[in-house]
């Protein structure tokens, strides 16, 4: 009987050893997946603001073409500074816009091959648990042992 109790105490201590190992790494990707949603979510909120920019001018240079249409018969806008003002802010943000949904694809990649390396961790196999603990063997079996 003390044989068996030192077995299973033996086989307790491994698994729950295993166990801690997997609780720390699966905590350590979780840490790291919580950090690239944060940056991504930075980003994304960037995003919006530059969006919301770009539409304010889009509209500005709406109204300015309108204006210009409308009262001064003009639908030329070679020289007017104005709207070539707009439109250069209009592809400034734009570009900005590219550089961020680049920056959040290159956050994605980087995490992404780390999660293939995560993944190979955070697995268990039954065969891990059941040669920690022979669950299958009943106690009475393992008496005449």
């Amino acid at each position: 009987m003390s044989k068996i109790w030192d077995d299973l105490k033996s086989n307790m201590k491994d698994w729950s050893n295993a166990a801690v190992e997997k609780a720390e790494e699966v905590s350590k990707v979780a840490v790291a997946k919580t950090e690239e949603l944060t940056k991504i979510s930075k980003i994304k909120l960037v995003i919006h603001q530059l969006q919301r920019d770009k539409n304010k001018e889009i509209s500005a240079l709406g109204k300015l073409v309108y204006n210009h249409s409308k009262e001064a018969n003009m639908s030329n806008f070679t020289g007017n500074s104005e709207f070539f003002s707009h439109v250069e802010k209009i592809d400034s943000l734009n570009v900005q816009i590219i550089e961020k949904e680049n920056e959040i694809k290159k956050i994605k990649t980087e995490t992404m091959d780390d999660s293939e390396i995560s993944e190979s961790i955070v697995d268990i196999s039954s065969e891990e648990l059941d040669s920690a603990i022979d669950v299958d063997e009943p106690l009475d079996k393992a008496d005449e042992k």
